[in-house]
């Protein structure tokens, strides 16, 4: 409107005697009052709509179409009816029979903050069994468990507790770049063939197998480019080259929305190449649904809709209304208000864009759309007889059953990373155990974060208890994590160990020191993130001094990310590492020392010697990152544990299919002592082809051998695995001849490691292809 029409409007005709500044001022108090009569009547108009009665009930007939149902439920809703469904916390619109709901649910590794339930090992640990089919069904046990929590929290009205629904954010899948980010420990580690398996196999194992419902939805985050620091994840613009991009941060993503089919898509906090994650159109236009058909709901990282607007974040737009114009536009749907820090969205910013002409009621009825298309699919709206999951008792939790598969994943993330001259398995029950360190007996350390209440957790003390019950187990927690004991905790430790047959020590970190946005104080520590990859000093001290007793030492570390272990890798003859292991995290090292069960846990991260080998934490360029393109030596490789027994690899073969397909196939023998597992690895080297890594996991397989027994192992590897990216993010198939290695690990060890068995093949190219995005 221009200001003669504003003039006009008002009644107002132009007068030189007036003055332009009056009669514009006058204008424009005359226009905001129009247009706050104009939202007042309107307001008046959606109250007497909001007492009708529905005008159809189609949406609730069951036999109807869905996308039917969806159309007839959302253009029954008032505009501020519309709006109140924006947010994580759903208010219930009565009239239309929708009950409140909270998108808000946490499942990283067992159901979170709703009480008592399963807590499997945090999301490295499981990455570490290389075990996909074990991940998909530790994610069916969580999905039960949520629908346990669900159905046992129904209000008469049909609504439920906050983190009792059924809309998971989990899983996260970003790519644990490097070492020093606190939060790496939810992810399943650096490798993006690895995560991309464990990813698709806890979307499914969540979300069910039935055609028309879905159990638990999966919510793969950060979308995208997300891994730190800590401090300025808020603030942050990460520049990402095409050629990382497509090789590199996405495509877990890809796969977890074109194979695993997650309903859900959780943006991230920051921004990337210039535009915030959660009004990103490359991410989620571009590649989310136009290149991936993705037909979910996209939800924001809790606070990143205001990053958008806040002027002390990303200030991408200067007012709170063209945040989430901005946002809703681009494609994200529901918004997750932050209760901490944070401005909070309210919902007049959204009213507000709407009258302002910024947003259109379009766009949020496609947003509206989506979320009610999810809600229907977990069956909020049909009877309970059609509910295929109904069967699941409202105490379907916390069971023994369940339990067992946390003590399996437990005792497969187990990794072995060093064994001197077969120190262990301990070859007699020792009669005296010392157990020491910050670790030994922390339920934090069992647990990590995102967790669940486990009702019998069992810590390594417990474990090493139980399991030798004849031995005298003394306990010495030695030091505090970052902070030396109070008193002579260090001269007791030590005096401990002088007595002991043996001695475990228990050290590491804790999700109290490493995690999401922390304030902790101490050397080595910034935000949640590291600034050192060393042992804690005063851990680091009471090891030594308890090393130095002269009795036979294990270390067994707790931790959620990679450790540089120098000294205790030169001095010690058995290192374990295990994880923040969860709920039996106990009874598996205790099974792991007596070898009641050999490990074939495998390292899904790069151990370094040092924060020195890594370029700055706030560069997102792989170059010199990950064992996909780091050309130093690490301490201990990305793929890397040791067993109880030993396997020998023979009768390598390939074979290039008409279709371009490739076979690769090896016999794997138990040439050891003792029943086990192994972890089978194939990577590929393109030599002279530009942008690939030095080599890349493409496929995995985790096999069980008694002693003698042979296995064939086959992988089919297809267009993408064989694929290379170049510098313009093209993922292409290029011709020339291909290194294969299959084996327990890399075909590479540091000095002083055992070397790794495996056999090495090859096979030739002869196609070029393009491959879509």
């Amino acid at each position: 409107m221009t200001i003669q029409n504003n003039f006009t409007a008002c009644g107002i005709r132009a007068n030189k005697q007036i003055g332009f500044q009056l009669m514009l001022s006058i204008a424009v108090f005359c226009l905001a009052t129009s247009m706050l009569n104009a939202q007042t009547t309107s307001a008046q108009t959606s109250s007497a709509a909001a007492k009708q009665a529905p005008t159809s009930m189609a949406y609730k007939d069951t036999s109807l179409p869905l996308e039917q149902r969806v159309n007839d439920i959302v253009s029954q809703m008032t505009l501020e009816e519309k709006i109140s469904q924006l947010g994580n916390n759903s208010p219930a619109i009565p009239r239309l029979g929708v009950p409140a709901y909270n998108w808000w649910n946490e499942g990283l590794h067992g159901v979170a903050r709703a009480g008592n339930a399963t807590v499997l090992p945090q999301a490295i640990a499981m990455a570490a069994t290389f075990d996909a089919p074990l991940m998909h069904s530790a994610a069916d046990v969580i999905s039960t468990e949520f629908r346990a929590k669900y159905y046992a929290a129904l209000h008469p009205d049909g609504s439920a507790d906050w983190y009792k629904g059924l809309t998971a954010w989990s899983p996260n899948i970003n790519i644990f770049r490097d070492p020093r980010w606190g939060r790496g420990q939810e992810t399943y580690g650096e490798d993006p063939y690895l995560t991309s398996r464990m990813g698709v196999a806890f979307v499914t194992g969540l979300q069910g197998d039935d055609p028309k419902y879905i159990k638990v939805v999966a919510t793969p985050k950060h979308f995208a480019v997300h891994s730190g620091p800590e401090s300025t994840r808020h603030t942050v613009n990460v520049t990402a080259s095409r050629h990382d991009m497509e090789d590199t941060y996405l495509p877990a993503f890809r796969a977890t929305v074109m194979e695993g089919k997650a309903e859900s898509v959780m943006c991230a906090y920051n921004s990337l190449n210039g535009q915030p994650a959660c009004a990103n159109s490359a991410l989620l236009q571009e590649h989310l649904r136009k290149d991936w058909g993705f037909q979910g709901y996209v939800v924001s990282d809790c606070g990143a809709a205001t990053d958008v607007f806040g002027p002390q974040y990303h200030h991408y737009t200067a007012t709170p209304e063209q945040g989430v114009a901005a946002s809703f536009s681009t494609g994200m749907d529901v918004i997750c208000g932050d209760y901490r820090n944070h401005m909070s969205v309210e919902p007049e910013a959204i009213l507000g864009a709407v009258h302002n002409g910024l947003l259109p009621e379009a766009d949020i009825d496609r947003a509206l759309r989506r979320l009610f298309t999810t809600r229907f699919k977990l069956g909020m709206f049909d009877p309970k007889a059609d509910d295929p999951y109904s069967k699941i008792a409202p105490d379907d939790y916390d069971t023994e059953a369940h339990r067992q598969v946390a003590l399996k994943m437990a005792q497969e993330a187990m990794v072995l990373l060093k064994n001197s001259e077969g120190f262990l398995p301990l070859k007699a029950a020792p009669k005296t155990i010392a157990v020491i360190g910050p670790d030994a007996d922390d339920l934090d350390a069992l647990v990590g974060n995102y967790n669940g209440t486990p009702s019998k957790p069992v810590t390594v003390l417990t474990g090493i208890r139980n399991r030798y019950p004849q031995a005298k187990v003394v306990y010495v927690r030695g030091t505090e994590l970052i902070a030396p004991a109070a008193g002579d905790g260090a001269s007791q430790a030590v005096d401990a160990a002088r007595n002991a047959d043996l001695v475990v020590v228990v050290e590491g970190l804790s999700p109290r020191i490493e995690g999401e946005e922390m304030k902790v104080e101490a050397e080595g520590f910034a935000g949640g993130d590291r600034t050192s990859l060393n042992m804690p000093a005063p851990q680091e001290q009471l090891l030594e001094k308890v090393f130095a007793a002269g009795k036979p030492t294990v270390l067994v570390l707790m931790n959620g990310s990679a450790m540089s272990i120098n000294w205790a890798n030169e001095h010690l003859p058995a290192i374990i590492e295990a994880w923040y292991p969860g709920e039996e995290g106990g009874t598996a090292v205790a099974g792991l020392l007596a070898g009641d069960f050999s490990p074939a846990g495998r390292l899904p991260v790069t151990f370094y010697k040092s924060t020195d080998q890594l370029p700055a934490f706030d560069d997102y360029s792989m170059s010199k990152r990950t064992y996909r393109y780091f050309d130093g030596e690490p301490l201990f490789p990305f793929g890397y544990g040791l067993s109880f027994t030993n396997f020998a690899y023979s009768d390598p073969n390939s074979t290039v299919a008409a279709n371009g397909d490739v076979t690769v196939s090896v016999t794997v023998t138990n040439a050891g002592t003792m029943a086990g597992d192994e972890v089978v690895q194939l990577y590929l080297k393109h030599p002279g082809v530009a942008g690939a890594a030095i080599r890349a996991l493409k496929g995995f397989q985790r096999i069980h051998l008694d002693q003698g027994q042979k296995q064939q192992v086959t992988f089919t590897l297809h267009d993408r695995d064989l694929s290379t990216v170049d510098a313009d993010g093209k993922r292409q198939i290029v011709p020339g001849k291909v290194e294969v290695w299959i084996g327990g690990g890399q075909p590479i060890g540091p000095a002083g490691l055992p070397k790794t068995a495996g056999i090495r093949t090859e096979f030739t190219i002869v196609n070029t292809a393009t491959l879509p995005d």
